[in-house]
Formats: structure tokens, C-alpha cells, sequence
């Protein structure tokens, strides 16, 4: 299976890379307290618990783009910013930010249904990167655009979520063509649908950044 091929710059120039699956890591909250707390909400309103965490969801390669917009069904769907690992043909890893996109309403019968139900949207930039500990200084940070005006949607650091070398060592490592979502950080004010979604990785120490953001477009839901 070849899959689609994704193209991001890099401080070191262009890289293309054929993607042969996608990974979404979830239940990835560093905060275990926090986490069954979150697991004990969502159960209260009908969404089933994980069977383990972190627990890894797969999605279609097909579902990974980079686009600037993106088509859903209805209103029932939103993004979450997340760091997202890109094991590139040579053995090396990317790091990028991207959106799980995910239909709520369908989350709550099926995790595994909800994910293959949005696209994966991820940003054109991308660093080479050494997994480490160092990682926990990086921010993640989500606007959403909601009737017409732009809030502070979600932000936080990746000290929020478990280890990327644990996520990934979790898997049993990140194949060539792999792309790993690896977890979000809590939205301020609730989960709800929006009509453009902003992103943004940085690095506070450098100054660094990678931006990405798409516009969503609902499609009618036909009965």
C-alpha cells in the first residue's frame, strides 16, 4: 500500500513522505487523577471508557490531509489541536501540529467510528526532532472561530500530555510512513462546533512556531 504522500518544509528543506498509516493516540493526559475524572464525565453522558490508556485508535491514510478547508457532516464535530509525530522513509521523525477532528455525536456510540469519520488536518511546517524531555516546554494553542468571533478554544504545554517517547514506545514504535496523533490538552468553555479552526505548536525557547488553520464547511444531514 503506498498511500497519500505528505510534503512538509523543514529547517533542513522539503520533505516528502508516503503515508502508510495513521495513529491516534488517546487517553493520553499526564494528570492520572484528572484523566479518570474525565473518563467518569464522559461515561455520565453515554460515552464508553477506554480499555486501556493510552489506548490507539487507527484511522484511514485517506482521512491525513493539509488542506486549508475541510467538509463535515453537520454541526455535531470539532477539532482539537494536538502534537503529531511523522516517521519519514530514512527512519527519521518529524514533529507537527495538527487537528483530530472529531464528530461528538457519533463519539458517543463509537470512539473508533467518530475518528474515521473527520479528517485528520495537519500543518505544511514540520522539525526534525529527537524525542526527550525537553518536549514539555513546547506550547499547543487553539482558537476557533464561533459566530463570527474568534475565542482562545484550547492551551496548555505538552507537559499536559504523557511522554511522546512513551506514546511512541507504547505502540511498539513508529514505522516508516507513520503518522501518530498524540493527544490533546482540555478546551476552555466546552466542546462545540466552529467555523474555522486555528492551531499553533511553539517552541517558548526559541521562538519558534508552527501555524496551521482550516475553515469548515457543514454539509446538510438528509433524513
Amino acid at each position: 500500500m503506498t498511500g497519500r504522500i505528505l510534503t512538509f518544509t523543514t529547517p533542513d528543506g522539503p520533505v516528502s513522505v508516503p503515508i502508510r498509516q495513521c495513529v491516534i493516540a488517546g487517553w493520553t493526559g499526564r494528570d492520572k487523577a484528572a484523566l479518570d475524572h474525565h473518563i467518569e464525565e464522559l461515561a455520565a453522558i453515554g460515552v464508553p471508557g477506554p480499555s486501556t490508556v493510552p489506548l490507539y485508535y487507527r484511522a484511514a491514510v485517506e482521512q491525513v490531509i493539509q488542506d486549508a478547508a475541510v467538509q463535515v457532516l453537520g454541526r455535531d464535530g470539532s477539532g482539537e489541536v494536538e502534537p503529531v509525530l511523522v516517521a519519514t522513509a530514512d527512519g527519521r521523525l518529524l514533529l507537527t501540529v495538527g487537528s483530530d477532528h472529531t464528530d461528538r455525536k457519533v463519539e458517543a456510540y463509537s470512539i473508533p467510528v467518530s475518528k474515521q469519520m473527520c479528517p485528520k488536518v495537519l500543518a505544511t511546517a514540520a522539525w526534525p526532532v529527537e524525542l526527550g524531555s525537553w518536549m514539555d516546554r513546547l506550547t499547543l494553542e487553539s482558537r476557533a472561530t464561533i459566530d463570527g468571533r474568534e475565542v482562545v478554544y484550547q492551551t496548555g504545554t505538552l507537559a499536559m500530555i504523557r511522554p511522546l517517547a512513551e506514546l511512541v514506545a507504547g505502540y511498539g514504535g513508529l514505522a516508516p510512513g507513520t503518522v501518530m496523533l498524540c493527544g490533546t490538552i482540555p478546551v476552555e468553555g466546552g466542546l462545540r462546533h466552529a467555523d474555522r479552526f486555528a492551531m499553533r505548536l511553539a517552541d517558548p525557547e526559541t521562538g519558534a512556531a508552527i501555524d496551521h488553520a482550516y475553515t469548515i464547511e457543514t454539509l446538510p444531514v438528509v433524513r
